[in-house]
């Protein structure tokens, strides 16, 4: 039976075992040998990652082709209202690619959020808005790039949920077996 762990991935730490550049790797966090991420997340990004020793599981979790949704929570600068996002739900030419159309609401600060360090850069005269989106790919950068061309640069994002798989009751940094 396939092994599958959960892992908050937290900022600042590399989707890959091994340490590089000053950022740590996930045998900081996950002493299982054998399980492999399917998928990555930037550094710069947190949240959900999901592990597995199971191959053909991992390629399906991480293949575009599956069209497994991704949720994603972005703090994003400025104030945007319903049909400012609006690009964001039709297909948008992010230069080598186009994008998918995805579903985008705004939220409210999710409640569960923990602290980042280093904290979001604050400024006291542009306020921030957090914003859900739900992708079915996931190609390099691709929300960062799509807020950023609708106008909202990403200053925090948070992947909340592959498909049914979700973040709920890890802290950062933490795992549990799914």
């Amino acid at each position: 039976m396939a092994r599958i762990l959960l892992f908050n991935k937290p900022y600042g730490v590399l989707s890959q075992f091994t340490s590089e550049d000053g950022h740590p790797g996930l045998k900081e966090f996950i002493p299982i040998p054998g399980v492999y991420a399917a998928g990555r997340l930037d550094a710069d990004s947190e949240g959900l990652l999901i592990l597995t020793d199971d191959g053909a599981l991992q390629h399906r979790l991480a293949d575009p082709r599956h069209k497994l949704p991704k949720t994603y929570w972005a703090q994003v600068e400025g104030a945007p209202d319903d049909t400012d996002l609006e690009p964001l739900r039709r297909p948008m030419d992010l230069g080598d690619f186009i994008s998918l159309p995805a579903r985008v609401r705004l939220m409210d600060e999710p409640t569960q959020l923990w602290p980042r360090d280093p904290p979001v850069r604050f400024r006291k005269a542009i306020p921030t808005t957090w914003i859900e989106l739900v992708l079915l790919e996931g190609k390099n950068r691709q929300v960062r790039r799509m807020t950023a061309k609708a106008g909202f640069p990403t200053l925090r994002l948070v992947r909340a949920a592959i498909g049914d798989y979700t973040l709920q009751g890890l802290a950062s940094g933490q795992w549990r077996e799914a």
